[in-house]
């Protein structure tokens, strides 16, 4: 029989993406066993990011200060305004070191089976900073999905009257494929060859 605080542990684990509870189990079991080395630096590091990691109010990101150290980043090109799904979406294309403007993070798709309407996404922000006089072209860097594709239509509805070139990523990126699954050279291949919604 397994101990309640092990179980409540392997529930928290199996709450992450990409892990069951098979995977959570063996996950934790690790953690256990190797408690001084792994289990503390992990939970002191949860810890101290949780306290100190804050959400980037001008692109939606997250870092440890604020404005985000990519927004803060005057050497950026303030013409071009990237504009991704997730996070995590963003941190795969800045790897690839091929991307020197701004983003701005969603923070989902529109999509009607889970409820997801304009309103819950910062499509309003992202208008408001596409209007910014510096900002030439705004890049629709999102998953290759129905419900991608979906936004990036309503997006480029919402910038219509806003001065600006409304690009997307280029082929490379596969239909239902999402971006932070991409290898570098595919990512930066497809931000190279964006072309005009």
């Amino acid at each position: 029989m397994i101990g309640t605080d092990i179980e409540h542990l392997m529930k928290l684990i199996a709450r992450l993406p990409g892990f069951g509870p098979r995977s959570a189990r063996r996950a934790v079991l690790h953690l256990l066993k190797n408690r001084e080395s792994l289990m503390l630096p992990l939970a002191q590091g949860l810890e101290r990011a949780a306290d100190v990691i804050t959400e980037c109010p001008e692109c939606h990101n997250l870092d440890t200060v604020s404005p985000c150290a990519i927004c803060a980043d005057a050497a950026r090109d303030k013409s071009l305004l990237c504009v991704v799904e997730d996070i995590s979406d963003l941190w795969a294309i800045e790897k690839t070191g091929s991307f020197r403007g701004y983003y701005h993070v969603l923070g989902g798709t529109l999509s009607a089976l889970d409820g997801i309407t304009p309103e819950d996404l910062s499509i309003p922000h992202l208008t408001a900073r596409a209007r910014d006089s510096a900002v030439t072209e705004v890049i629709m860097a999102l998953n290759a999905t129905i419900d991608g594709q979906t936004t990036a239509h309503y997006i480029a509805d919402c910038l219509a009257g806003c001065n600006v070139a409304i690009s997307q990523l280029a082929h490379g990126v596969p239909i239902g494929g999402q971006i932070d699954y991409l290898d570098d050279g595919t990512l930066s291949t497809a931000l190279k060859s964006r072309k005009t919604v």
